[in-house]
């Protein structure tokens, strides 16, 4: 339990870090990964490179800052990056070399603004937080490692098929090297693949969502290749789809995260994707199909155009199997205007015609399209415990929580 004065002093630096947070967390990540280079095989390069992970940081040590007297209001955050740090492998010795480094970085970047009672807090602060974590992520740990099927951090997979489903995305079919059962999932969950690359000094974690049901014998995720003008190319993305063949080996971690859907519900479901964002609604709309088809469902799905839409005919064939299903599709840029229900972005207007009492909503796609989506259904009055979202990449705020002034 902190003391009073420790919260008092931690929450006066709440200005401070609006200000300067990324200013810390960027020094704070270059300095941790020069004294304890071993760390790189846990964290996404690209990431660091696009600044995300840094930004992702500041944003929460902000919201700790912020509510440091009732941290219980960011359980929801803390509980989704714990099931990032399990799927990677963070450790409980890895958080004593963060606290050392973090309180460092705030000491280098504030100077005299960071004085020995404002660093003093902030320890104290941090090993209460970092006791959370840890408590937390020991028991998905053992979750993960106990549950029928389950195992300790990695394992090897064998890539038992490899099949195009668009002009970018390739999904890969996912069996254990051990022949062993599978382990359950909840529909869309991910999983982290470590590779070693030729070229690359350390290993490379990517978390992709599950794009299929559970109960199969295989794992499938399918995989937007990154090669994007004037983006950096995505290293793991590319090898996966020019290397990695059929019959190679991938370490898989256990299914992880919490953007999950309770296919026991018999409320309406809205699935709204942008791009690849639907591969963790591929998840979801496959295990109601398979599980609960009569549940009034909705997809709602933009792309550029028919070339990278993936998934058009599986979502047709499930579609005709959902006798309370449609689906509605926005092309900004497509080849035929018949081919689409919508020429343009996904707007206000379209989501309206798909607000229906007590539904829950699923969104899934690039940051600018999951903002202007959460945007357009509070404005039409969905309240937001029925809003629901999973994006690819460190933890960035995409909604505001209720009072709060980032």
């Amino acid at each position: 339990m902190l003391s009073e004065r420790t919260i008092e002093i931690i929450k006066s630096t709440v200005p401070v870090l609006a200000k300067q947070g990324t200013e810390i967390t960027s020094h704070f990540y270059k300095r941790m990964l020069s004294n304890h280079p071993e760390l790189l095989n846990i964290f996404n390069h690209t990431n660091q490179q696009k600044g995300r992970q840094q930004t992702a940081l500041a944003t929460t040590l902000y919201a700790a800052a912020e509510r440091i007297d009732q941290l219980e209001t960011i359980l929801p955050v803390v509980k989704q990056i714990a099931h990032k740090h399990r799927s990677l492998g963070v450790k409980k010795e890895h958080y004593p070399i963060v606290g050392e480094n973090l309180l460092a970085a705030m000491k280098e970047v504030l100077g005299d603004l960071a004085t020995d009672e404002i660093i003093s807090a902030w320890e104290e602060a941090y090993n209460e937080i970092a006791n959370v974590f840890i408590e937390l992520e020991q028991r998905m740990y053992a979750d993960a490692e106990n549950m029928e099927g389950g195992w300790k951090d990695f394992k090897p997979f064998v890539v038992v098929d490899k099949v195009k489903e668009s002009s970018v995305i390739t999904s890969f079919y996912l069996k254990p090297k051990d022949n062993a059962v599978l382990p359950s999932f909840l529909p869309g969950q991910y999983v982290t693949v470590k590779v070693k690359i030729d070229g690359h000094q350390y290993l490379l974690n990517r978390q992709y969502s599950l794009s299929d049901a559970p109960g199969k014998e295989y794992f499938r995720i399918s995989v937007k290749r990154e090669a994007e003008p004037d983006q950096p190319k995505g290293v793991v993305s590319n090898y996966l789809h020019d290397d990695v063949q059929i019959g190679d080996e991938l370490n898989i971690s256990v299914p992880a995260g919490d953007f999950t859907l309770d296919v026991t519900q018999n409320s309406p479901v809205v699935f709204i994707s942008g791009g690849v964002g639907v591969t963790p609604i591929m998840s979801m709309l496959n295990t109601i199909a398979k599980e609960n088809p009569s549940r009034p469902v909705r997809f709602v799905h933009s792309a550029k155009n028919e070339d990278v839409h993936a998934f058009r005919l599986e979502v047709n064939e499930l579609m005709n199997r959902l006798p309370n299903g449609t689906s509605f599709i926005c092309y900004t840029e497509p080849s035929r205007q018949e081919s689409a229900n919508h020429t343009g972005y996904m707007t206000k207007d379209i989501l309206k015609q798909f607000i229906s009492e007590n539904a829950d909503y699923f969104i899934c796609g690039p940051v600018p399209f999951m903002k202007a989506v959460i945007n357009y259904l509070k404005e039409l009055g969905v309240a937001s415990e029925n809003i629901h979202y999973e994006f690819f990449g460190p933890a960035l705020q995409i909604a505001q929580p209720e009072g709060s002034t980032i």
